[in-house]
């Protein structure tokens, strides 16, 4: 009897470990399947997010789209917080609204530039100074033939006469003779001219020497009205753009990014190589260094069909992926915009991702080109002929 009681004691025993191991399992098989299903959920969300700010990012905020009452073939120009268009017969000065703030009777053929507060208009050895209210300040036939003009915060430069037998004559926003010079350029042909300094008080001036062994870019600046400051020769890589920041000239070629001072003395430790690169757009802040947006050459010598953007910004250098092949793209508050057919792509510089923001539709179809941002966020779009400007996304 007592040899019987033992067994069952083992048995229950038995059974209870077996209970026991069967509820520790079941537990375990419990708290796997809960961990499969938090993992799968965390998948999901994830993907989900990830759809939302790549394609969806921005559906909430502001992004609109506005008809302009112009023509991408008409010379659109971006013009402080609006845009500038020229019709054949007047320029018209439109807010990014549509809105035709003044219309300048300018006549036919005609070219303009703009500048910070004014536009210079010509056509012929007619100059036309147009304040930012379409006030005519100056109106003049002058000695020769204009090649070109380009007015600044305080002065306007103005090459006149033939190609290669030219002169530049420098004029305050009122029209008033400041400057001539003509030695300078005998037997070259004036290519650009800007200002710069805290208040427009230099310039500088690009030229090609023509009759030279090979072509030569020569840079010169002066300090308007008094003297001339510098001039170096650039060689024969084509120099195309010259930007001022932070008291130097940053002066892009084919091959190069050189540093200047005012006086033309370079700052060799400065150089940048930048060959089958090409300079699309700047920024200039405030504060800190210049920003610079480069895009393959080969990508925007024709149609542009954009794939990578480039940054520099003092020492960085820093290569951008697009998410698609886009038309145009530009600086604005410390981001960078591409577009393509039908989304606009923004990046801060301080990253390299892209969040994508569907573009509101329009009944011209696709985006097939970009004219520029105005200064209060709104860029000029083109799809064929027709213009918008859209509100970008912040």
């Amino acid at each position: 009897m007592a040899k019987q009681n033992v067994n069952d004691q083992l048995q229950r025993r038995q059974s209870r470990n077996a209970a026991a191991e069967r509820v520790i399992n079941q537990e375990t098989v419990r708290r796997r399947q809960i961990r499969s299903w938090v993992i799968l959920v965390s998948v999901v969300l994830a993907v989900v997010l990830g759809i939302h700010f790549l394609r969806g990012y921005g559906k909430g905020k502001e992004i609109s789209l506005v008809r302009l009452p112009c023509y991408s073939n008409q010379s659109v120009t971006a013009f402080r917080d609006g845009l500038v268009y020229y019709d054949g017969a007047s320029v018209h000065h439109l807010s990014a609204a549509g809105t035709i703030r003044w219309s300048f009777p300018a006549g036919p053929d005609i070219r303009f530039s703009v500048g910070p507060t004014h536009l210079a208009i010509w056509t012929g050895r007619q100059l036309f100074l147009v304040d930012r209210n379409g006030n005519a300040t100056y109106n003049e036939s002058l000695d020769g033939e204009i090649q070109l003009a380009r007015v600044g915060d305080r002065y306007c430069a103005v090459v006149v006469g033939k190609d290669t037998e030219s002169k530049l004559m420098i004029k305050d926003l009122n029209g008033a003779q400041v400057d001539v010079e003509a030695e300078a350029y005998q037997n070259m042909m004036i290519l650009d001219a800007g200002f710069f300094g805290n208040q427009g008080e230099y310039m500088w001036t690009l030229a090609l020497d023509v009759f030279g062994t090979a072509p030569n870019t020569v840079m010169n600046t002066y300090q308007v009205g008094k003297m001339n400051t510098g001039v170096v020769s650039m060689g024969e890589a084509m120099t195309y753009k010259v930007v001022y920041e932070n008291s130097n000239l940053r002066v892009f070629t084919t091959q190069q990014v050189y540093t200047f001072d005012y006086k033309c003395v370079q700052d060799t430790n400065a150089n940048m190589l930048v060959y089958g690169w090409k300079l699309i757009d700047e920024e200039i802040p405030e504060r800190g260094r210049a920003r610079f947006l480069l895009a393959p050459t080969s990508q925007i010598s024709g149609a542009q069909i954009i794939s990578e953007l480039r940054l520099l910004e003092g020492e960085l250098d820093k290569r951008y992926t697009l998410p698609a092949k886009c038309v145009g793209a530009y600086m604005h508050k410390g981001n960078i915009y591409a577009v393509s057919g039908d989304y606009i792509y923004r990046a801060d510089t301080g990253s390299q991702r892209f969040f994508a923001y569907k573009i509101p539709g329009n009944s011209g179809g696709e985006i097939t080109a970009c004219y520029g941002i105005t200064s209060d966020g709104k860029m000029l779009l083109a799809s064929g002929e027709s213009m918008y400007a859209l509100t970008l996304p912040q």
